[in-house]
């Protein structure tokens, strides 16, 4: 790699670690700059995930006072994201790599529309909150069949996050915030650690049966990045304006976009 790209990359991280930390779609930031400097998108994914293990950690880290009380459904939903990321990790590595060439910029038009119409999906979002109910422990209660829903989703979105990370947070954030009644900040950090899981799994998976197709070099650029953007974003993501960061993820993703059809 040259000089530029070295920077380009680790600059991709750092924004990536931030963004997911506090949105949930930094892949549009690190795949569509690898992908730009010529890494074949199956390489680029497993290059990704494993580099963005290390935001996912600060990021949750951050976040985590929030995942007090959540226990009740995280320890349903970690399940879930755990066994989808292995179906969609197996999807990755045994489909074709031309189907997942063809399959790739259909998922890309689709992340960077969950994140054009992200500020809509807060708001209905937002508008179905209501005051959780809670038990003796003050941990939030759902229903069995919310319960059931949730943990559904969760695995739907853990096959999606294992085959192709990008916005796989928005995804969450969009399912549980139909089915759960708490507040942004508290999804938010159930989201993190969820889509951490998702990328342990996924990371894991390719060391393991691809380690040659994965290109350590660009994971440790991205794993330095983000490991310094989800401590960032963290602490100070919510300051950030959501348009500039929506801005900036729509023009990387339109740019790997391009790239992929040319």
């Amino acid at each position: 790699m040259s000089v530029w790209e070295v920077v380009a990359i680790l600059i991709a991280g750092v924004g990536a670690g931030a963004i997911n930390a506090v949105v949930g779609s930094g892949t549009l930031i690190t795949f569509p700059t690898l992908v730009a400097f010529g890494f074949a998108p199956v390489t680029a994914t497993m290059t990704n995930a494993v580099g963005l293990v290390a935001g996912g950690v600060s990021g949750t880290w951050g976040y985590r006072r929030e995942l007090r009380g959540q226990w009740p459904r995280l320890r349903w939903q970690i399940p879930a994201s755990f066994v989808g990321a292995l179906i969609g990790s197996w999807l990755l590595l045994h489909l074709p790599e031309k189907a997942f060439e063809t399959i790739v910029p259909v998922l890309l038009v689709l992340a960077l529309a969950l994140v054009i119409f992200q500020p809509r999906i807060q708001r209905w979002t937002a508008s179905r909150m209501a005051s959780a109910p809670v038990d003796d422990n003050n941990d939030t209660v759902l229903s069995p069949t919310r319960l059931a829903l949730v943990t559904g989703a969760t695995l739907l979105v853990g096959v999606y996050g294992g085959y192709f990370t990008a916005a796989q947070g928005i995804l969450l954030m969009g399912a549980m915030g139909v089915l759960v009644s708490d507040n942004l900040q508290r999804l938010n950090a159930a989201k993190n650690l969820l889509s951490l899981i998702v990328n342990v799994v996924a990371a894991v998976t390719y060391t393991i049966v691809a380690f040659d197709r994965i290109n350590w070099a660009a994971a440790g650029l991205i794993a330095i990045g983000s490991l310094l953007g989800g401590v960032i974003g963290a602490k100070y993501g919510r300051k950030l304006s959501p348009s500039a960061l929506r801005g900036v993820i729509v023009l990387v993703g339109l740019i790997g976009l391009w790239r992929l059809l040319v």
